[in-house]
């Protein structure tokens, strides 16, 4: 069986749970299934999408909405910082004030 990153793109749902943003895998399908996560600006509801490098995920996390954007494909759920280390939090422009 060939490794997850091997082929370049890597399930929904076993990356949130690979990423730690899903405690077990089954509250990732559910996640996704409800609707809840955009892949690159696309509502997502199949828990088998395939995920690159690079692609934008914008997820509820907690009681805030986080939107990250996919480094690296994670090799195994690992510890914590392994797994930050495969994205970068984006940071959502704040409307200028206008005076």
């Amino acid at each position: 069986m060939a490794s997850p990153g091997a082929a370049g793109s890597i399930r929904l749902d076993k990356l949130l749970w690979f990423l730690r943003l899903a405690r077990s895998r089954s509250i990732a399908q559910a996640m996704v299934e409800a609707g809840h996560i955009r892949l690159d600006g696309r509502r997502i509801t199949r828990s088998s999408a395939a995920v690159h490098v690079g692609s934008t995920l914008v997820l509820p996390v907690g009681e805030r909405i986080e939107v990250i954007r996919l480094l690296s494909l994670p090799q195994r759920r690992g510890p914590a910082p392994e797994a930050q280390a495969c994205y970068l939090r984006v940071e959502e422009q704040a409307p200028a004030a206008s005076s």
